[in-house]
């Protein structure tokens, strides 16, 4: 299960706006004294990537002490990012010291088109942690020849050879993760979770003779290990010190062993003090105890997540990407929203789901509008805006859970874009008056509901097994799309104007819905090629949300679609029947969790996320040609700079930006490349 609603997906009215043309950018620059107004928040663009800057508005606010834990933090994020690029692919270390060794080498002619396609590639490259694409996971593909690379490599003194500078431009690994129906997903996905002639059926019956010595808090089993076979035997090597990935680990745990030197109070300490525990053991009970303590430490103004945490990059779901993200509490914001969380028990009263399928007591839940002061691994350059943890659902149920709004990130992409693509897209100007005054207020809720009540909704039957074991690998799709409904039926509800979150549900309501079916249904589109089937799994449970919503409301023309002038748009004519239906389809995605129906969500997945009408694709395809922005958006971190005394301790800290995206890049290979290129 994947707890995050990424950006450029689920912020439909922000998806599809173009941003402006990059402007003249500053060398470096205290984010704390730039206005936003004034701030440049476009960096670059190139192929279908624009990056962005951030800024951390409450930075100025923090002690130094608090300064120090949010510095520290940062760092041990970065000290792991090798393992994120080793995760993806095997090669990804290899591939990436030799062209950054020839980008930084190269004496030749940079005017030519071969040397600008290098360029853009090693950037792509850089954006995506590896050789496949961050979000198709389609492997890249390089516009330059393997003659002229072999030029570039001998010209630089640089080695790459043998599969590592074949698998550039020939058809083996196409697929970093591979979740087609029919094949054997382990065996056709590279990313280098398991040893090359590891299956599904290895991978379903080593962890099926597992047990947990409490089957009421089942271990994480498979999440911080590579399963491969030695001599025909299956053996997991673990993550940890002394242990696969050991030394950026090693450096992981100096950095957090600082961090617990300064933490804000006892029961930050004491998590910090187990994660270090983890990293250094690999156990997975020391795991579950490191998150039930991080869980319940919510106190203080800042918070992390560090380890290995979501499994969207397994294809079964086992094993988790190294993700780090540093907070600090945005007091306002977090103040203004805490009514989710202290009406989470009125949401799951009231939600359509079956009794039994609803938690008696909702626990523990607690809802936080964050400022990022900096990213790593999974979550760096393409980021989340929302985060929901931890995953075991039996912690869930016990402890509770945290949840998250990165707010200056969400302020970032709303500063960098326009309104190009959504007057294209939209049906009438009615649609888009709705989109430009409530659109915003309609996403920054839906991704709090979906976090906050969305993932802590509902409850497994007794006896059920964990979703990645009984609905496999549909259990990502129909978990993000369990908590997108839970924000769409409770999003067009007077419930929120009520607690003072909206001036008018309504109409806040309608937003939501125009532009999360406008989105589900047909400008998604743009991030496919042409005759691709749907397979990221946020992308397939919008598409099966939205196209059984339209299918199950046809007799009641609930959903129109609509053709003029040549072109395709979806218009909403009963927002109150669409409420109904949502509620339907959300009793039974809750249905198929809680009681493992495998036979239910591949029918659900299949019927109606998995395939796309290819005439309505070429359509949207064509009338996104007239639009120069980028689909996808990423950010550089801001650094943060350590002012030392004499004696070299650090007294402050200067806030910086990087000035181009390639200096950060390469920065962090020379200051955080822990890993051998073999692992």
């Amino acid at each position: 299960m994947k707890n995050t609603f990424f950006i450029a997906v689920a912020m439909s009215g922000l998806l599809f706006m173009s941003c402006a043309d990059d402007k003249n950018k500053k060398d470096t620059q205290d984010v704390a004294n730039v206005e936003a107004a004034e701030f440049d928040y476009n960096v670059t663009q190139f192929a279908d990537v624009k990056i962005l800057r951030y800024q951390i508005p409450s930075w100025d606010n923090l002690t130094l002490k608090e300064q120090k834990l949010v510095y520290y933090l940062t760092q041990a994020g970065l000290a792991g990012r090798d393992i994120m690029w080793d995760q993806n692919y095997r090669h990804n270390l290899t591939i990436r010291k030799a062209l950054e060794n020839v980008y930084t080498s190269y004496q030749g002619d940079k005017t030519t088109t071969d040397w600008k396609n290098f360029e853009t590639y090693l950037k792509r490259v850089w954006f995506s942690n590896g050789i496949h694409h961050h979000y198709s996971n389609d492997k890249l593909k390089p516009e330059f020849s393997s003659d002229y690379l072999k030029t570039l490599l001998t010209e630089t003194s640089t080695v790459l050879e043998g599969e590592a500078f074949d698998v550039i431009f020939n058809d083996a690994d196409m697929k970093k993760v591979n979740q087609a129906k029919g094949i054997d997903n382990v065996a056709q996905s590279a990313v280098n979770f398991y040893g090359p002639d590891v299956t599904n059926k290895d991978v379903e019956t080593f962890y099926a003779n597992k047990k947990s010595p409490n089957p009421e808090k089942p271990l994480s089993y498979g999440l911080n290990s590579q399963l491969v076979k030695e001599n025909g035997v299956l053996k997991e090597r673990v993550y940890k010190s002394g242990g696969l990935y050991g030394a950026a680990i090693d450096k992981i745990v100096e950095w957090l062993e600082k961090a617990k030197g300064v933490a804000e109070n006892q029961a930050q300490g004491d998590a910090l003090g187990l994660l270090i525990q983890y990293y250094k053991t690999g156990d997975l009970q020391t795991w579950d105890d490191y998150n039930v303590a991080w869980t319940s430490a919510t106190e203080g103004n800042i918070d992390y997540i560090n380890s290995f945490i979501e499994v969207y990059n397994d294809p079964l779901g086992y094993r988790g990407s190294y993700e780090t993200i540093v907070q600090i509490k945005d007091f306002d914001m977090s103040q203004k929203m805490a009514v989710l969380s202290e009406n989470a028990q009125w949401f799951e009263d009231n939600s359509p789901l079956m009794e039994e399928h609803k938690k008696d007591t909702v626990v523990g839940v607690t809802y936080k509008v964050v400022h990022v002061a900096g990213e790593a691994g999974d979550a760096s350059p393409s980021t989340p805006i929302g985060v929901n943890l931890p995953n075991a659902n039996w912690i869930r149920a016990a402890v509770g859970s945290k949840s998250v709004s990165l707010g200056n990130i969400i302020e970032a992409y709303n500063n960098a874009a326009s309104s190009g693509r959504l007057k294209e897209f939209v049906h009438d100007e009615e649609e888009l008056a709705l989109e430009e005054k409530y659109g915003q207020i309609g996403d920054k809720l839906h991704t709090a509901l979906h976090e906050v009540i969305g993932h802590a909704s509902g409850q497994l039957n007794p006896g059920v097994g964990e979703t990645k074991e009984t609905l496999k690998t549909y259990a990502s799709t129909l978990e993000e799309g369990r908590a997108d409904l839970v924000g769409l039926y409770y999003l067009y509800n007077p419930k929120l104007q009520e607690l003072g979150l909206v001036d008018d549900w309504k109409k806040v309501g309608m937003a939501a819905y125009d532009g999360y079916i406008r989105n589900g249904l047909m400008t998604q589109l743009i991030r496919l090629n042409l005759g691709d089937n749907v397979e990221e799994s946020h992308m397939r449970n919008r598409q099966w949300v939205s196209a059984w919503a339209f299918e199950k409301g046809k007799a009641d023309n609930v959903i129109e679609k609509i053709t003029r002038d040549g072109k395709t748009y979806y218009n909403i004519n009963d927002y109150d029947k669409l409420h109904e239906l949502f509620g339907q389809l959300l009793r039974e995605t809750q249905r198929i969790k809680s009681e493992g129906d495998y036979a239910a969500v591949e029918a659900l997945v299949e019927g109606y996320g998995v395939k796309v009408d290819q005439a309505l694709h070429a359509e949207v395809l064509e009338r996104n040609k007239q639009f120069t922005a980028a689909p996808y958006s990423g950010f550089v971190n801001p650094l943060l700079v350590p002012k030392m005394n004499d004696e070299g301790d650090i007294v402050g800290f200067t806030v910086e930006q990087p000035a181009t995206f390639e200096e950060q890049m390469l920065m962090y290979a020379k200051e955080y490349s822990n890993l051998p290129t073999k692992n």
